[in-house]
């Protein structure tokens, strides 16, 4: 969800040049999103996003400037992950390793995880992409009030 609200957000921004979501687990690897994940993206005017989901991969550290960690169990394996990246190639350029939720207006915000929940979940973990995202262009980015 985060990819496609991201997506939908800064379409047609030179700036971005390239987004993509993975997991720090291989448990989805290949499959399509939630379907109440695409029925709230469609809820929301977002209708053409396809995904399969993929595992984070040691090259995304170079690729990316920013890898956005959804919750603290995330940030903390994902920057596990770009130490021991960093030792086997430590004259790599590596993205930044951050908490999205540091961009929502709460500090440490971690995204809910609807998975296990009622739809209204889903709704919430919408909202959260949308207000972390438009923190995140805007702190960091600078690209003014993405309203």
């Amino acid at each position: 969800m985060a990819e496609a609200v991201f997506r939908s957000l800064t379409a047609g921004n030179s700036r971005i040049s390239c987004v993509d979501s993975a997991g720090t687990g291989a448990y989805n690897t290949g499959d399509s999103p939630d379907p109440r994940t695409l029925s709230t993206l469609a809820d929301n005017g977002i209708v053409d996003y396809d995904h399969a989901a993929r595992t984070v991969q040691s090259a995304d550290f170079a690729k990316f400037d920013y890898i956005l960690a959804m919750d603290r169990d995330n940030l903390r394996d994902l920057q596990r992950m770009k130490q021991r990246v960093v030792k086997s190639d430590a004259d790599s350029p590596q993205g930044k390793v951050i908490l999205f939720g540091d961009f929502g207006g709460r500090k440490g915000e971690a995204v809910i995880d609807p998975y296990y929940g009622a739809n209204d979940g889903f709704d919430i973990a919408y909202e959260q992409m949308v207000r972390f995202s438009k923190g995140f262009l805007t702190d960091l980015l600078g690209l003014g009030a993405m309203d």
